[in-house]
């Protein structure tokens, strides 16, 4: 397998603004996590204080509304296409930014969890991206062409690396109106760069209600739904609590550290570019994960990150108490989970070619509801116990689970679809 064939095979820039079209809805839809501090103090100003429950919700409402509206645009994708159903979907989150952005200091917390629910609509791009990609290449770069696409969701290490600078100096919702200007400028590339894929290459078939109903019975779409609430759900849960989670374990070593070395006394920015490093590490690496599937199969490669990834949240709850080795540890643990990724969509259109952007739907909503059920557990383990340890053992053990499930299904998979899939069970 060559990069080459993805030119020759297909069709490039559809990909290419697949990606890109992915990796800013990415950026918009994570951009409360960086922001969620200096948010928090500027509502503070105006006598409205966040309890940690408050600001866990604000985190959550864009992952949780992104989860059910990929259900809403996997649907769109199959009645109008992929591009027309981008285009609303990129329209609504801009209007979304710049009501933030104009709104500003004056907005309200009501308002906010608004503007994030119209975020949502950034991360159901998820169920736009992947299909109108994958809809033009064959099952056997269906791994590679899939995480190209995905990875797209390196657009949260850019909220990481910038948002909390720009906030530092021209206030937060500066970094309103930069998302708000960046959108309508990949709206209009992506207008005249991306195309659906004609019938002599994929033939639509146009999903009813029912044929929703007919997928949720049949229990691979479940498997695949709890397999992805873990890898994606671990990743974006991370991604978003990441500078939250940095800030409430490590804040006198980052100080030190941007004193002494970055010449940066704000922690909060410093907290961003930690959050970044590791962020990275599960961004860039999906493609390589679906890469890997692709050689050794889909199964045996989950088997191989979900494994690294159980050890390493245990790591991280029982014997990690110094900074570095915790950023080590959590870049490990994003990047295992961003390869866990790829291997699932390197499944996923072998199992239902015919039924892809519908169970794009299905699937990238279970990793939405993961990404939220599992910010909510680390606001929990915080609440209750005052550190992270509680959290990452439940999120270690609901790995295990799911590694489990890959023992229960692995054999049927290869001996039923998977003889006639195209690509390595």
């Amino acid at each position: 397998m060559k990069l080459g064939e993805l030119k020759t095979a297909g069709h490039l820039p559809t990909l290419l603004a697949a990606f890109l079209y992915f990796d800013f809805s990415f950026m918009v839809w994570t951009m409360l996590g960086p922001l969620v501090t200096e948010i928090s103090q500027s509502l503070a100003v105006h006598g409205f204080q966040l309890d940690p429950n408050q600001k866990a919700t604000l985190l959550a409402i864009p992952i949780l509304s992104g989860a059910i509206l990929r259900i809403l645009l996997g649907f769109l994708v199959d009645q109008l296409g992929p591009k027309k159903t981008a285009l609303i979907a990129q329209g609504i989150v801009i209007a979304s930014l710049f009501y933030g952005y104009f709104r500003g200091e004056s907005i309200t917390y009501n308002e906010l969890l608004l503007v994030a629910f119209g975020l949502g609509f950034a991360g159901a791009s998820f169920a736009v991206a992947l299909p109108q990609a994958g809809q033009w290449y064959p099952p056997r770069l269906q791994g590679l062409v899939l995480g190209l696409a995905g990875a797209g969701n390196i657009g949260v290490v850019l909220d990481f690396l910038f948002a909390p600078k720009i906030a530092e100096i021209w206030g937060w919702q500066a970094v309103f109106l930069v998302g708000g200007v960046l959108s309508t400028f990949i709206f209009i590339m992506y207008t005249f760069m991306a195309k659906d894929a004609p019938p002599s290459v994929y033939k639509p078939r146009p999903k009813k209600v029912g044929d929703y109903l007919k997928l949720l019975r049949d229990k691979d779409t479940w498997w695949f739904s709890l397999f992805y609430a873990v890898s994606f759900g671990g990743f974006v849960g991370f991604a978003n609590y990441m500078k939250v989670y940095l800030m409430n374990t490590y804040q006198v070593d980052m100080s030190q550290f941007g004193l002494e070395y970055l010449n940066e006394p704000n922690v909060k920015v410093v907290a961003g570019y930690f959050g970044a490093l590791c962020i990275f590490a599960g961004a860039v690496l999906r493609p390589v994960g679906g890469g890997i599937a692709d050689k050794l199969g889909g199964v045996k490669s989950l088997y191989i990150f979900f494994g690294a990834i159980v050890v390493l949240a245990v790591i991280n709850a029982t014997l990690v108490h110094n900074f570095y080795l915790a950023i080590l540890v959590l870049f490990l643990i994003m990047a295992n989970l961003g390869m866990a990724n790829g291997a699932v969509f390197q499944l996923v259109p072998q199992r239902f070619g015919k039924d892809m952007g519908i169970m794009t739907g299905i699937v990238g909503c279970a990793g939405g509801l993961g990404g939220t059920a599992l910010i909510k557990t680390l606001g929990w383990s915080k609440s209750a116990f005052g550190g992270y340890a509680a959290g990452f053992f439940l999120f270690a053990a609901v790995v295990a689970v799911a590694i489990v499930g890959i023992s229960l299904v692995k054999t049927r998979w290869r001996t039923t679809w998977g003889v006639s899939a195209g690509g390595r069970i």
